[in-house]
């Protein structure tokens, strides 16, 4: 299983400002720092400076929590703890807490109304996406909540398992789609299934539902009147469901990376993977040079699908990090799911696949291993969270014959072996029988309708959340303006100075954004090979 987030790994994704590949050097700094007064609703103390209870929950102040890698910004924040009921239905039961830190307003102008971010995921950290969010100005005008959702790294209990982060290094030299490579990715979610209710947590409580309340409570305890959400990727699905449940003191609600509850599992990850790969080569066939040098990029990439799904290939890379060689397997799943985060890196995907076309699979072999060992990619992911969703939320409304009746739509060249295995989420109903959850009521994937102003943002390259999946959820949001960002991939708003832009003159204007930066984009220049 891969979560649904941009990757982080610099060898899998150019750059980004200074947030997904990794935080910089510096220590967390514990302590509140004073706020302007009119940055608070009605003249109180601001967010994050009191306890406060609202029924039983209860946030206090504290020291920042710590984070796999030091986030520069959240020196200065105000931090603390939110005490929820781990399950809502038993409210005097077992209490889970949930770390919050607050970033302030970096501007003179100091508007009254926070932002709050939703995670990614599902099973990032809010906190460890901090920088991702001041670095692209959402605190320009306005103060910034970060609260890790449930079970996520900084929260308590902590329901990551390095042991399938380690399976997914450890199996790449093994046959993707071999049903013996499911089994053992099975063996390895049993084992995290078994380490975490050893630990007495209740492993169906660990949803978006439960999460929209967190962030209710939350709000309310931080004395807050009104705020404004932003969510990407699977944070956009939770927003979506909060909006539904939640909607009073929301001022708006931009979501980037769009995954609609109504939508989620594996079919839509295969639209997404169909049109962002379309995405990608069309700019390519409009590149003069690409187009001569790289002919055909759609009809080559299928071709090779199919032929390393009947016939993969071994090699060895060298991986900055590892001890030795690293052995790298590539059949057709491994180069479906490769290319979903290589359109990040889009200007050297047709150079990629071109080689691996001619006998040379060193450059796809590099960016798959690489992603994969990355530090980052072990022990930071919570899936105890992402099961709890994926099994009590997606594949009890979608069978696995939905999931390849999903890709034969989009993909119907592709062998069955490949349209079984979902991008991103391979073998993901073994491990939702293994995984063994209560499936949430129907009602979890409910159309959101509403009339709070949303910004609805997609991305050109997008192979993760579909592009198409903005208008979609539009549709019933009487208030939403739908922006399409094009020649980037997942999450816009991660990598485009332009999207940027668009994002924080929403929250200015939430009806009226700024979205003149859009006429000035253009695509990237890509690699031709000598």
């Amino acid at each position: 299983m891969t979560s649904l987030r941009p990757p982080r790994d610099r060898r899998t994704v150019r750059r980004l400002p200074a947030a997904l590949a990794g935080a910089a050097a510096g220590l967390l700094l514990a302590g509140l720092i004073a706020t302007p007064a009119d940055a608070v609703p009605d003249g109180s103390a601001p967010p994050g400076t009191q306890a406060r209870s609202v029924g039983h929950s209860r946030f206090v102040p504290g020291p920042c929590p710590r984070t796999p890698d030091p986030i520069p910004a959240l020196q200065g924040a105000r931090c603390g703890t939110l005490t929820v009921p781990e399950d809502r239905s038993r409210p005097k039961g077992r209490k889970i807490t949930l770390s919050v830190a607050v970033v302030a307003a970096a501007g003179r102008r100091h508007a009254p109304d926070p932002i709050v971010w939703f995670a990614g995921g599902p099973g990032d950290d809010a906190l460890t996406e901090a920088q991702l969010a001041i670095d692209g100005g959402l605190n320009r005008d306005r103060d910034v909540v970060f609260m890790s959702q449930r079970g996520t790294y900084t929260a308590d209990p902590v329901l990551t398992c390095p042991n399938i982060d380690e399976f997914y290094a450890h199996s790449l030299g093994l046959v993707y789609n071999a049903p013996s490579t499911g089994r053992l990715h099975v063996q390895a979610t049993r084992a995290c299934r078994e380490s975490l209710t050893r630990r007495t947590a209740d492993l169906g409580a660990y949803n978006t539902l439960e999460s929209a309340a967190d962030y209710a409570d939350l709000r309310v305890a931080l004395g807050i009147r009104r705020w404004n959400v932003f969510g990407i990727s699977y944070g956009t699905d939770l927003a979506l469901a909060y909006m539904r449940t939640h909607p009073e003191g929301v001022r708006s609600v931009g979501i980037d990376g769009v995954l609609p509850p109504s939508l989620a599992g594996g079919a839509v990850t295969w639209k997404a993977a169909r049109e962002g790969f379309d995405g990608l080569f069309a700019a390519c066939a409009r590149q003069p040079d690409c187009n001569r040098r790289y002919p055909h990029l759609s009809r080559t990439f299928e071709g090779l699908v199919r032929k390393l799904e009947a016939h993969p290939v071994t090699t060895s890379v060298t991986v900055p990090g590892q001890p030795g060689p690293v052995r790298v397997t590539i059949d057709g799943g491994v180069l479906v799911t490769w290319l979903t985060s290589a359109t990040h890196v889009a200007a050297g995907v047709p150079r990629s696949i071109d080689e691996l076309a001619h006998g040379n699979p060193q450059r796809v072999a590099e960016q798959w291993a690489g992603g994969k060992l990355s530090p980052q990619a072990i022990g930071r992911i919570a899936h105890g969270l992402a099961f709890g969703v994926f099994c009590g939320e997606w594949t009890p409304y979608e069978s696995e014959a939905d999931v390849i009746r999903g890709g034969r739509r989009v993909f119907p060249s592709f062998p069955r072996s490949v349209l079984a295995n979902a991008p991103q989420l391979p073998f993901l109903h073994a491990d939702c029988r293994a995984w063994n959850v209560p499936a949430l009521p129907r009602s979890v994937r409910d159309v959101t309708r509403s009339d709070i102003p949303t910004l609805v943002m997609s991305a050109g390259f997008d192979a993760q959340t579909a592009p198409s999946n903005g208008p979609y959820v539009a549709r019933t949001l009487s208030r939403a303006t739908t922006v399409t960002v094009p020649y980037v991939a997942h999450v816009a708003f991660a990598e485009s100075p332009c999207a940027q832009t668009i994002t924080t003159s929403f929250f200015d204007s939430p009806t009226a954004p700024d979205r003149s930066c859009l006429t000035g984009l253009r695509p990237p220049q890509f690699e031709i090979a000598p």
